[in-house]
């Protein structure tokens, strides 16, 4: 079966004199203290880069000598495969990703019929893991037109496992653009990035 690999690079650029894959993502067990987010005051903006910034802290931690030694994640067909019949069939309202670490690669964990609501969505992901997924947004435009957005969402709450956070963040921008036909993505580390209304003010920009 047809699969694609996700090349996860290191942010070290000092060459190594053989360098040779790294096939385990299970050597990324004993990571620094990095704060999981910051105050609550600072806005969405603030938090994901501060997201983004413990995950490239920590991806150096993780991968501390030189060299372009990649490990990768596979992309499953099946899992492509889902995102489609989202999008063209309109079989599914969202689909939820993760990444599993026995087999190393992103698979479908579930998936929403039609009828299911934002709620079912959110109630979904869980509290204290990360999670990748795509929500078929149906709506209103300001313009009183009916319009459907598709939306890529990572989902990586502050509770998470730091190795769980560096793992889905490394990971992320490429398996995004193996979902071709996403309008919009989200970061969330929190519920409040991720609330209906942020979507439907995203959507109403274009």
């Amino acid at each position: 079966m047809k699969t694609t690999r996700i090349i996860l690079l290191r942010a070290n650029l000092l060459p190594l004199p053989s360098p040779r894959p790294v096939r385990s993502l299970r050597p990324l067990l004993r990571l620094p203290r990095i704060s999981p987010s910051p105050p609550r005051d600072q806005d969405r903006d603030d938090r994901a880069g501060h997201m983004v910034a413990a995950a490239a802290a920590a991806a150096a931690a993780v991968f501390p000598w030189g060299g372009g030694s990649p490990a990768w994640i596979e992309v499953p067909e099946k899992s492509k495969s889902a995102f489609l019949e989202l999008k063209r069939r309109k079989v599914h309202r969202y689909v939820i990703f993760k990444i599993d670490d026995r087999w190393e690669e992103i698979v479908v964990e579930k998936t929403g019929a039609p009828g299911e609501s934002y709620d079912d969505f959110t109630a979904s992901l869980p509290a204290d893991d990360c999670r990748y997924a795509v929500y078929d947004l149906d709506f209103v435009s300001d313009d009183n037109c009916r319009k459907s957005k598709i939306f890529f969402i990572s989902w990586s709450p502050s509770v998470s496992r730091i190795r769980a956070k560096t793992i889905y963040a490394l990971s992320r921008n490429q398996f995004r653009h193996e979902l071709d036909g996403v309008h919009f993505e989200i970061q969330a580390t929190d519920p409040d990035d991720m609330d209906l209304e942020v979507l439907r003010d995203r959507a109403n920009r274009t």
